[in-house]
């Protein structure tokens, strides 16, 4: 496949509307029609550096040759039910640009050889389910594809938990191996990709991969869409370049609307960065675990100075402690104990007892669960403790500060404080 010249970004948002989802015909004008591609496609994949965009950035490419390899049939599960509340970058595609994911879901079942293909969102997104069937309606694609709703807690949208749904049990992690790719869905060959990797796909069908790699960096290429919220004049969502400095993504979102003490990047398993470590970083995932960070589902929220870090983090730990699986000693024991002494910490103090008690629980919870959800807690604390590390002693010894008082400004489903 040959590049064509084309503007860097917008690419996934080229074709969208703020009113209305996009219909079929409307996709067509803007993307052109889908070619065929077969098994070819792979090596374009490959050969264009695509990782995933739902937070872990493995390569795309290579994930999809595993699961071609298997013998026998196969089956295609596209991941839109966003876990973060931070995050709503995969809703405005589904929202705005079904074509471009649907379009995403036929090449990767055509590539690695699967017949039936499921599109996942949270059950409760009744008008999404809706309109998502009504886009699939549309079609007259060779892959069979059926929406399917998946319940709204945390750990539910986890790829062994979405397996497991669709095979008729619990939406809670499962113990690995087997894993997807070895046997997942109808105990088949299973290829797990999040809705934004495969609206990727799309768009490398049409362009090829020379394009893709006409915007990001050589070791990181492409683009991506960034959830920008927090003190910004502009919350939203943005394409944005890998590897553009976050303070970039931050201007684009209108800049900071009032003085920053911190970002958190990469969501609620992403980490707490200063803002002066955090601006000149790029959006790549080196550079950020470099730092001590995290890319994650690419989410970026500004704090300002007179919020209280400690308090947010408190927050955002008891909503993770509560949508556990339950399923092992540190969701049952381990997360509720972190977060009743993070709390303790942050809005009662801790008399000069709670930093020692919170550094040695959490090597009591870390890699000994049965999926990755306590370790993304824990990272997502210690982060808290080191950015934040002279208020949390101040919380330790002397009490909490003013920050506390101020309104929250971390999304918590169920919320009212």
């Amino acid at each position: 496949m040959t590049g064509v010249a084309s503007p860097p970004v917008p690419r996934l948002l080229a074709g969208l509307s703020y009113y209305r989802p996009a219909d079929l015909a409307e996709h067509y004008r803007c993307y052109g029609p889908l070619p065929a591609v077969g098994r070819r496609f792979i090596d374009v994949v490959d050969a264009s550096g695509l990782t995933g965009r739902g937070g872990a950035g493995f390569p795309t490419g290579r994930k999809m040759r595993t699961v071609a390899a298997r013998r026998g049939g196969k089956v295609v599960v596209a991941n839109g039910a966003e876990g973060e509340p931070a995050s709503s970058k995969d809703r405005l595609l589904l929202t705005r640009l079904p074509h471009l994911v649907l379009d995403g879901i036929v090449l990767a079942a055509e590539a690695v050889g699967a017949a039936d293909a499921y599109l996942c969102v949270h059950e409760h997104e009744t008008g999404l389910l809706d309109s998502l069937d009504a886009a699939v309606a549309e079609r007259d694609d060779p892959v069979s594809v059926r929406v399917t709703g998946i319940p709204g807690r945390y750990v539910a949208s986890e790829q062994s938990s979405i397996v497991q749904y669709l095979n008729g049990g619990p939406a809670k992690p499962t113990f690995a191996p087997p894993r997807p790719h070895e046997r997942g869905v109808r105990g088949l060959p299973t290829l797990v990709n999040n809705v934004e990797t495969l609206a990727h796909l799309a768009l490398i069908a049409r362009y090829g991969d020379h394009w893709f790699r006409s915007a990001g960096t050589p070791a990181a290429p492409g683009s991506m869409l960034a959830t920008v919220g927090g003190a910004v004049y502009l919350p939203g969502i943005y394409e944005v370049e890998l590897g553009v400095p976050i303070g970039e993504v931050v201007v684009q979102a209108g800049g900071a609307a009032e003085p920053l003490q911190a970002l958190l990047v990469g969501g609620y398993f992403g980490a707490w960065l200063p803002v002066g470590v955090a601006m000149p970083v790029p959006m790549t995932h080196a550079a950020l675990k470099a730092v001590g960070g995290a890319l994650g589902a690419g989410m970026v929220i500004a704090l300002p100075a007179s919020s209280c870090l400690l308090a947010e983090t408190a927050r955002v730990v008891r909503y993770l402690s509560d949508e556990g699986a339950g399923q092992c000693g540190p969701c049952v024991f381990g997360l509720p104990a972190l977060a009743d002494a993070l709390a303790d910490l942050a809005f009662h103090g801790g008399r000069g007892r709670l930093l020692g008690q919170l550094a040695a629980l959490i090597p009591l919870i870390e890699r000994r669960g049965a999926c990755r959800h306590p370790d993304g807690v824990t990272q997502f604390v210690r982060s808290a403790l080191r950015t934040a590390a002279a208020d949390a002693r101040q919380h330790d010894e002397l009490g909490p500060c003013h920050g506390v008082l101020r309104a929250p400004l971390l999304p918590v489903p169920g919320d009212n404080d």
